[in-house]
This record gives C-alpha cells, sequence and structure tokens, in this order.
C-alpha cells in the first residue's frame, strides 16, 4: 500500500537537482543540458523573482496573520511550551486598493523550509520567502458573509504552502483560515520573532493517528476562535459559521476526515492525497460531502487501500478523482517554484501551473456546490478541457 504522508522533498527537488534543466532547445543542433548541479540551481535562483499564480475569482484577497493560544490544552508534542500556540493565515475577500503586499513567508521559515527539503541547494532563502503572493496585508475587508474553509498542510511542510489554493478561494468568496500546525512543520515564525522548528519530522510520539487526532483538536480550536460570539478576532462577522468546511494535503487530508469525524460543524472535506490513518467510521459522516483528489499512481483503486475503504464507507455525496502526471506535492505551491527556478518534479509529467489550476478548480468546485449551492457541471463527471483528470467512482 502506498502511503503519501511524509513530504520527502529529498526525493524529490534534490533528485531533481541530478537531473537535466528544463530548459528551451534553441537549436536541433544543441548540446543537451549538462546535468543540473547544486551550483547551477543556487546561480540560476539569483535574482529569481518567484510568483504565485493570479487568483481567479472577483474579489481581491486580504491576509491577516492570527497567533492563538488553545489556554485549555497543553501543546501535544512539547508540553513543557505550555498551551498549544498555533499561528494561522487568515485570507478573506477584501476592498481593491487596500492594504499592503502580504510577505510569502519570513526568510527564517524559507531556510528551514530549504534546509529540510532541498539540503545542499544553495537556494537562497530571501528567493524563496520574496515569493510574489496576491494577498495584501490587512486589506479592508469586502461586504458579506462567506463560508469558512480550513486549510491543513503536508506534515513537514509549513501552512504557506498551500498559499496559492487559500488565495484562489478567497478571490471565490471564502473566508480560508490557513493552519499551522506548531512542532510538525519545518518551522513557524511567531510574533516574538521566535521560529519554532519540528519537534516530531523525524519520530512521531504515537504515530500517525496521534497527528490526526491532534490536528482534529487544533482545527475545533480554530473554528471556535474564528466563530464564537465572544471572539476576539474582528473578521468574525464575515463568517457564516453554519458553512463550515475543510481541506487538507497529505496527512492534512486525512485530518480532514478526522475533524469531520469529531466537529459536526466541518459540513463537507476534501483529502488531497492522504493515506486515512483513521478510518472512516463504518457509519460514515452523517451523509456530509467528501471529496478524493489525488494522483493517479497512488491513488487509482487498488493503490491505497484506505482509499478504498473510505470510498465504501463515506455515505454523502462524494467523488474518487485521480490526476494524471502529477507526484504527491502536486497539489502544494511548490511545483509551481520549482518550475520558475526550472527544478523538474521527478514523476510530474504536468507543469506545476497546470497542476495548481486544476487543484483549484476541483477544490473550489467542490466547496461551491457544497458550501453555496451552486451547481458544478465540473464534478458531474469526465472534462474535455482537463483529460487528466479520471472519475475513478461514481456513485
Amino acid at each position: 500500500m502506498v502511503r503519501t504522508h511524509r513530504i520527502a522533498l529529498p526525493g524529490v527537488l534534490a533528485l531533481a537537482l541530478a537531473l537535466p534543466m528544463i530548459l528551451p532547445v534553441a537549436t536541433a543542433q544543441a548540446e543537451p543540458p549538462a546535468p543540473a548541479t547544486t551550483r547551477s540551481v543556487a546561480s540560476a535562483s539569483v535574482g529569481v523573482q518567484l510568483e504565485l499564480p493570479r487568483p481567479t475569482g472577483a474579489h481581491a484577497v486580504g491576509l491577516s496573520t492570527l497567533h492563538l493560544v488553545d489556554t485549555g490544552r497543553p501543546d501535544p508534542w512539547v508540553p513543557a511550551a505550555g498551551p498549544r500556540q498555533l499561528m494561522v493565515s487568515l485570507f478573506y475577500p477584501a476592498r481593491r486598493g487596500t492594504g499592503d503586499p502580504a510577505p510569502y513567508m519570513t526568510t527564517q521559515e524559507a531556510a528551514l523550509l530549504l534546509e529540510r527539503q532541498v539540503p545542499g541547494a544553495g537556494i537562497p532563502p530571501e528567493t524563496l520567502s520574496g515569493t510574489r503572493s496576491w494577498a495584501r496585508s490587512d486589506a479592508r475587508p469586502a461586504h458579506g458573509r462567506f463560508p469558512l474553509v480550513l486549510l491543513s498542510p503536508g506534515f513537514t511542510m509549513p501552512r504557506t504552502t498551500l498559499t496559492s489554493l487559500a488565495e484562489d478561494l478567497a478571490s471565490r468568496g471564502y473566508v480560508v483560515a490557513l493552519v499551522n500546525h506548531t512542532y510538525e512543520d519545518s518551522g513557524t515564525t511567531f510574533p516574538d520573532g521566535r521560529t519554532l522548528g519540528c519537534v516530531v519530522c523525524d519520530d512521531i510520539p504515537g504515530g500517525w493517528p496521534v497527528v490526526n487526532q491532534s490536528r482534529a483538536k487544533d482545527v475545533s480550536f480554530v473554528i471556535d476562535q474564528l466563530t464564537s460570539r465572544h471572539s476576539p478576532c474582528r473578521y468574525r462577522q464575515m463568517i457564516d459559521r453554519d458553512r463550515i468546511g475543510m481541506a487538507g494535503h497529505s496527512v492534512g487530508g486525512s485530518a480532514a476526515a478526522s475533524a469531520m469525524t469529531a466537529d459536526k460543524r466541518v459540513r463537507a472535506g476534501v483529502d488531497m492525497d492522504g493515506t486515512f490513518d483513521i478510518p472512516i467510521p463504518a457509519t460514515g459522516l452523517d451523509h456530509r460531502p467528501f471529496l478524493l483528489l489525488g494522483t493517479q499512481s497512488g491513488h487509482a483503486p487498488g493503490e491505497d487501500h484506505s482509499w478504498d475503504r473510505a470510498w465504501t464507507n463515506l455515505d454523502g455525496w462524494k467523488r474518487w478523482l485521480t490526476v494524471t502526471g502529477t507526484d504527491h506535492i502536486s497539489f502544494t505551491d511548490l511545483p509551481v517554484l520549482a518550475g520558475q527556478l526550472n527544478i523538474p518534479i521527478p514523476g510530474a509529467t504536468i507543469s506545476g501551473e497546470r497542476s495548481a489550476e486544476i487543484t483549484r478548480a476541483y477544490v473550489a468546485a467542490f466547496f461551491d456546490l457544497h458550501l453555496k449551492g451552486r451547481p458544478q457541471p465540473l464534478l458531474d463527471g469526465p472534462s474535455s478541457a482537463n483529460p487528466e483528470v479520471t472519475f475513478q467512482h461514481h456513485p
């Protein structure tokens, strides 16, 4: 069985450093490109302006960074640290022309991500941290009330690696809470300037089910903080607390099902290429809808038996989609940024831009259908516009 949780970019991007760079061929007589080395990648990345794809919705996007402290729960990984603390990037529909350009991540976060995922590549942290995104810090909120979608990143990955999806959903009329899970990612910077690294990336006490359970508690706490009538969050009035969904990548996708099991407020869920560490209950999810979106190579029927079991147990609206030409990380920002650095992704035959386009389209269609009640023909069956997407099962 394929287990798709641990994000092993040393086996992806680092391997790519030994492969030929993707470069245009000038003439038929041109010599084949020399193998990429860490030196050539480093030199090629100097001065490159990385940029995320433009959001596709009608709204401008605002961003507020929240520091949330759960005083009723000690940190599950480092009890000596005291109460569980989380950083949350809150994206929301905003008024155009307000706010300032939002940073992608801090330089220290970028340095720790590169150190863990592509050690020795020589990519300057400033190249990654300086990625141009589309959100505006503390922009004035748009009028109206919007559904809330929570996003949970893959294991070892900082929350910012789902920024493109978060921005796109916000532009389409969602408030999006992109949650970090402290001590489970390469590094997260807190308001006091500390950057907390990963404590459990190489050894998880209790194993993957504990990660799922912890993330479900994180998510419920974030929902409380964002929607409670006594919430200090100034964006609370924007959120329709009767329309809440969750999506996640890798273990974050598995945790979406765990959160739905534990918290009935989460009305719809998406698993992007994550093995279910805790099976979906045989009794289902109270008829709530769920989308399985994964790689063709790893999540066609029979490849990950946890998906076969999940499909049987899901008792509401459901779809099982696989995307040919994608790799496990294709549902994140990383292939987009790697492509702009001419670093190929082994196992991926479609571009990062294309995988981002597919991911954003199908995830948004799912939430538009189930949180906004808008018909979505894209989810009715195969589309000639998206030949990479296979509908594995149809209920």
